[in-house]
């Protein structure tokens, strides 16, 4: 069907679109925590160190980060099924190049392609909001988004097991087919209307696709010169990390370096936004006095879940008596009630949000998830107690989450709520990129040798204690923005002429 549907009711091809479109959810966070328990893996496969493994996350991020919001324009452009298919196309390239990487340059690549398939949620949402009935929204919105964990929590098992068995290519030959048969299920079945005419403006630079003077064209802009600094932003900074655990002076100059690239890029990327008609990031919005501590406590949640993702398969693989000397199966079992708990938190949250309010909702989780990661510090000798932790953890995540996104959303206008939610994302795959980083600074910085393993180096206790501390000392911040930002009251709607201290 075409339009929104004017009745109360959801049509069923409503209901085929929406399991559809919610089946991407489901294989892109298949695909992404397939790797998870392969981390090891590709380290030893490569011959890479510790910071550098980091990137295998990190570059599927910075692609996320760079491509959403270029490609959610593209798609109000020239359609939002041509752009979720022609992103679909990139991403299942990048997911069959995954399988054959012979070398990180390669898997770098590949885990960039692969990226780019992040950009696809915001655009089905989008489809899914034509679709359905404004009454019905909620429901598509709830089974949409739980798709992400159940996802996640399919591709640790499958995917460990796969890991396991045939080896970690064979979990990228295992979701690639899946992804095409998707692809072609979208081009046949979904159907939604054409997009007005528009002329697109690159910002700064020369325009297309129309003719000057004709009313009927609507002009449509893209912050390309914005996204690049961003990305010049992001990269150099995470870079700057990476060369962070080695002692040498080049190092030093490097590390300079590329930290005063990133200040640089940074302050050009504002400067560029203050003055782009369309930009990245509303900077107005962005001071909202419930809207900018809600979007950094977002941040830091991820920031902190992604330092977790990165740690956890590397010490339950990792030898005795420094790790627990596991294998993909093992990591996958200590990892999945992290998973299972985000998928029911995520559900359950709905339903206690209209009981406590967001505000509340998301101190309490920043709370919890505190109390969880200092207990992750303090009892992290066996897979049983990390499990345990990891659960914890999750709940305070779950409900964290669902808080923090509802204060974004109410607080916004109600023209201004899509520019909102897409600036939040932005800026949560920003901490999901640099989490990974800091995890693996700390792995590469404190190293030892097992007796019995030659020529090999694995993180020792002093490492996995900084992480863990770095994370709880970075979730009580959380905590404390929560709470300031409980104080407030949610005026819907509302963004002061000048920004609120």
């Amino acid at each position: 069907m075409t339009g929104v549907e004017t009745q109360s009711n959801i049509s069923r091809s409503a209901w085929t679109t929406l399991v559809i479109l919610s089946c991407l959810g489901l294989i892109t966070m298949y695909g992404e925590t397939m790797v998870l328990p392969a981390i090891p893996d590709f380290i030893r496969d490569f011959n890479i160190q510790y910071n550098t493994s980091s990137w295998i996350l990190s570059s599927y991020l910075i692609a996320g980060a760079v491509m959403t919001p270029i490609a959610g324009r593209l798609s109000d452009i020239y359609g939002k099924k041509k752009i979720l298919l022609i992103v679909m196309a990139v991403y299942s390239t990048g997911i069959l190049a995954g399988g054959f990487a012979n070398s990180i340059e390669f898997m770098l690549a590949a885990r960039a392609a692969q990226g780019v398939g992040m950009s696809m949620f915001p655009i089905a949402f989008g489809i899914i909001r034509e679709i359905l009935p404004e009454k019905k929204l909620a429901i598509g919105q709830t089974i949409f988004s739980s798709t992400f964990s159940g996802g996640a929590v399919v591709g640790l098992i499958v995917g460990a097991t796969i890991i396991q068995n045939f080896g970690w290519q064979a979990t990228f030959f295992s979701i690639f087919p899946i992804a095409v048969i998707l692809g072609l299920v979208i081009r046949k079945l979904i159907h939604v209307r054409d997009p007005a005419t528009s002329e697109v403006k690159v910002e700064g630079g020369r325009r297309g696709g129309g003719s000057d003077g004709n009313s009927s064209i609507k002009t449509q802009t893209i912050d390309l010169k914005g996204t690049l600094a961003l990305a010049v932003t992001i990269i150099s900074f995470l870079a700057g990390i990476s060369f962070l655990e080695s002692n040498s002076t080049d190092a030093g100059f490097q590390v300079a370096a590329l930290f005063s690239i990133a200040a640089v890029s940074l302050a050009v990327f504002i400067v560029i936004e203050k003055k782009v008609s369309s930009p990245l990031l509303d900077l107005k919005l962005m001071t909202h006095k419930m809207i900018l501590p809600a979007t950094i406590i977002l941040m830091i949640v991820f920031l902190c879940m992604f330092m977790v993702y990165q740690t956890i398969p590397i010490l339950v693989r990792s030898p005795q008596p420094l790790g627990f000397g596991g294998d993909a199966v093992v990591t996958a079992s200590v990892q999945l009630p992290f998973m299972i708990v985000l998928l029911v938190g995520t559900i359950m949250s709905g339903f206690i949000l209209n009981k406590v309010g967001n505000t509340r909702l998301t101190l309490l989780g920043t709370i919890i998830s505190a109390i969880g990661f200092f207990s992750l510090l303090l009892f992290h000798s066996t897979e049983f107690m990390v499990s345990v932790t990891l659960a914890i953890i999750s709940a305070g995540l779950s409900l964290s989450i669902t808080g923090g996104f509802n204060v974004v959303l109410l607080s916004a206008p109600i023209q201004a709520t899509g520019i909102a939610l897409g600036m939040t994302l932005l800026l949560n795959l920003v901490g999901m990129s640099i989490g990974p980083s800091i995890a693996a600074t700390f792995q590469q910085m404190y190293q030892g040798t097992v007796e019995g393993v030659a020529g090999e180096q694995f993180p020792t206790q002093e490492a996995y204690n900084l992480i863990f501390l770095t994370a709880a000392l970075i979730s009580l911040a959380s905590t404390a923005l929560a709470l300031a930002l409980a104080r407030r009251k949610i005026i819907v709607g509302h963004i002061p002429s000048t920004p609120t201290q």
